[in-house]
Parts: structure tokens; sequence; C-alpha cells
């Protein structure tokens, strides 16, 4: 352990899924001294992710669209120096598909908890006054149009723009904040579409300039960097980790 985060305290939302982003984001800033919350709507399976990672690690049952939740949240871990919005879902329809209610869930999962979050975690590290990190994760769908991802692009799309603007109102009090736009990455969830659809692994990656989906260890070791001082010059920033996909 080198300790690139010791003596800070990292919130991490959406973190219950077995082999996703937020499990390999909590782990990775506990390797580097972090202490780490993980927080999930799954509470059962928070709390098996953060018995799996061990040491500081805890994990709390959190309904992030709620602002009385992230109130109880905070009122647990105290102080925190680094934030992550990672918590979402997807939904994946043409306009046609896309009814009101599912639009608005979309918005309200994705986009409105990060504003939720942030609102929270810019108070929280305003009042202990060391400033902080706050990471949200957004998506390469949220810098370019890809058919039948409206509601979830405009979702991640404003996550990136919301953290934008917020970067500016807070970078006086040192308190940072950038978007990571991860492109295909093998989740545990992918894991198992794909072992039950192999080929599907050619059709997804043929796009890829690097030729394979990226592992989740590529978006927590962004997440660590900007969460660490090594990245105390860097706000209002947008970090793509996609295999060059965007680049095209």
């Amino acid at each position: 352990m080198t300790g690139r985060v010791a003596g800070k305290v990292a919130l991490i939302t959406g973190a219950g899924s077995e082999g996703g982003l937020g499990e390999a984001m909590a782990r990775r800033l506990a390797e580097e001294g972090a202490t780490v919350w993980l927080t999930d709507i799954d509470k059962d399976g928070v709390e098996a992710r953060a018995a799996a990672i061990g040491g500081t690690a805890r994990g709390l049952h959190h309904d992030v669209t709620s602002e009385a939740a992230w109130d109880e949240v905070l009122g647990q871990t105290g102080p925190i120096d680094i934030l992550v919005n990672n918590a979402g879902i997807a939904v994946l329809r043409p306009i046609e598909n896309l009814p009101p209610a599912d639009y608005a869930r979309q918005m309200e999962v994705n986009m409105t908890s990060g504003y939720l979050g942030m609102r929270a975690g810019v108070a929280n590290m305003r009042a202990h006054g060391r400033g902080g990190s706050i990471i949200n994760i957004s998506s390469v769908a949220g810098l370019i149009g890809i058919p039948g991802v409206t509601a979830y692009a405009a979702s991640k799309a404003g996550l990136r723009l919301f953290g934008k603007a917020l970067a500016m109102e807070t970078a006086k009090q040192k308190i940072r904040v950038n978007s990571v736009h991860p492109g295909m990455i093998m989740t545990g969830m992918q894991k198992v579409a794909l072992q039950d659809s192999p080929e599907q692994y050619e059709i997804l990656t043929a796009g890829i300039p690097m030729g394979y989906m990226g592992e989740p260890i590529e978006i927590a070791n962004m997440v660590l960097f900007l969460a660490s001082d090594e990245a105390r010059y860097i706000t209002g920033a947008e970090m793509v980790v996609d295999g060059g996909l965007t680049a095209q």
C-alpha cells in the first residue's frame, strides 16, 4: 500500500453489485489507505461487498434519490474527503418506447441523485474546511450520440455539465468536481450477458480501437487519481476511459 489517499474518508454510491464499478473503486481506494463507505439500495449486497474488502470498509443502505437518506448517510460517515456519485440505472429504449414515467425514473436515479449527492457533499466539505474531491461517474453516452440511449445519455450529460458548473462555484474552497466517462467495461453484469451470448463480445468490441473491453480496475484507477492530491489542480474536467472509442 502506497497510501495515495491515506487518511481520507470516501463515500461511493451504487457499490452493491459484485464485480461492479463501485466495488472496484472502493477496493482501490481502500488499498491506498482511505476509509471507505460503500452505499447502495441493495443493503445485503453492499454489506457483502464491504465485508469482502475488509479493513475500514463499511456498507450502508442508501436510496440516493432521497434527500433525507443523504442526510442520514452523511450523518453516519461524518466528514468526507471523497464523494463518488456512481449509482445509476440504464433505461435504453428508442423514443417511441420511452414513456414519461420511464424517462422520469431514469433522470431521478442518475441525475437527481447526483444533484442531491453534490449538494450534500459540498455542504459536508465546506463545513470541515479541508476541501475535497467529488467524482461523477458519467459515460461516453454523455459525450456522443448513440441510438436508443436518449434518456440515459441526457442523465449522464447532465452529470457532466452540472459538475463542471459546480466546480466553478467550489474551486476557491479547494473542492474539486470532475467526471469520469467509461466506455465498454466488463462488469459482472456484462460478463453474465456475454456468457449467454458470446458472439456479442465480438460485435461490441469491433468498434473499440484497442480491440477489447476495459475492466473495472481501469475506472477505479482513474477515480483513485482524481481522489488523490496528485490531481489537486484538476477540476471541472472530464476523463474519458474508453479504449479510444470516442476518439474516432
